[in-house]
């Protein structure tokens, strides 16, 4: 079993940043891809980034390419989003997963994290 522990939500300005983490535990040795999706309320789930296991293959929405860095840290189990230019569109629960490929499909999934862009 993988838990998966995210942190570093909050509520920011438009124009801001935030770096969200995501603690990996559990069945770590396990060469997992990691990534992030979120939720807006009454929008569907959509994919935000991922990054392979050893780093060198990353993925990002469209709509936050340029803003948005995915990187892991593997001595620490860690991933990252971080957020800079943050828009009131970005507001959404963010979820860290684990999968075993880049592309999906990720079968584990961690409780959201709220943030908030006001504007």
């Amino acid at each position: 079993q993988v838990q998966l522990v995210p942190s570093g939500g909050g509520m920011v300005q438009a124009g801001g940043s935030l770096r969200l983490s995501c603690v990996v535990s559990g069945r770590t040795f396990m060469r997992y891809a990691m990534g992030w999706f979120r939720q807006a309320p009454g929008k569907e789930r959509e994919f935000v980034a991922a990054i392979n296991w050893s780093g060198d293959d990353t993925r990002y929405a469209e709509s936050v390419k340029g803003r948005f860095t995915i990187s892991r840290d593997k001595a620490k189990n860690t991933v990252y989003l971080q957020m800079n230019s943050l828009k009131p569109e970005d507001t959404a629960g963010y979820y860290c997963v684990a999968g075993n490929t880049v592309a999906g499909p990720y079968i584990y999934w961690g409780p959201g994290t709220q943030v908030t862009v006001s504007s």
